[in-house]
């Protein structure tokens, strides 16, 4: 068992590495490699795409890496589990629309768009931790609930339009996604490699999941 961690050159990848090592040996998880190789993705059981910074940013990085995403969404239309981190899971969506409109996946339907506190006084980004709502369960939900914490960085969330594929939110001057999924497809907005106890068991679920 294998699960391919894409580094295309969009992000600080050291603590997510280590969060899925460790919850690996854990939970019996296998063998995690750190890879841009779409060779190595297409021979990959299980595929996380993290992404930090802007959209438009981060899916050109994507696409400058020839081959990456057209491995990824063949091993993702076979069948093999995929987490979406960040800007990984934003990028899933339908549109993107950080400074400008970017094509995005289209692989759960939705677009991104900017925080907006109001007049709450909240500050854009959304920094820190926040409690998780639990809006449907799921095999990578196994074991958290309503109030657990998670960490997030993002001034952008995304709108979903199928409430179906909404599987958690928080609050920030109103709700926004945390995280999402359909079929063999999910994604946190929060970074689980950060959240301690509660990032830490998403990741062992995810590593155990059979779609």
């Amino acid at each position: 068992m294998r699960t391919a961690l894409v580094d295309y050159d969009a992000g600080n990848l050291h603590s997510a590495v280590k969060a899925f090592q460790r919850m690996a040996v854990e939970v019996g998880g296998g063998e995690v490699l750190v890879t841009s190789s779409p060779e190595d993705v297409a021979r990959a059981d299980r595929i996380v795409l993290p992404g930090d910074g802007a959209f438009p940013a981060c899916r050109q990085a994507l696409s400058d890496h020839i081959g990456l995403f057209e491995a990824i969404a063949e091993r993702v239309t076979q069948g093999a589990p995929f987490l979406g981190i960040c800007v990984g899971m934003q990028m899933m969506a339908t549109v993107g629309r950080e400074y400008r409109d970017v094509a995005g996946f289209d692989w759960i339907g939705g677009q991104v768009t900017r925080i907006e506190p109001g007049e709450t006084g909240l500050k854009v980004p959304h920094m820190g931790w926040n409690d998780l709502v639990i809006d449907q369960p799921h095999p990578v939900l196994e074991g958290l609930q309503t109030g657990d914490h998670a960490y997030f960085v993002h001034s952008y969330a995304m709108q979903v339009a199928d409430k179906a594929h909404l599987l958690a939110h928080v609050d920030y001057a109103g709700p926004v996604t945390a995280i999402i999924g359909r079929d063999n497809m999910v994604g946190t907005q929060f970074h689980p490699e950060k959240s301690q106890a509660t990032g830490l068991r998403l990741i062992g679920n995810f590593l155990r999941w059979k779609p």
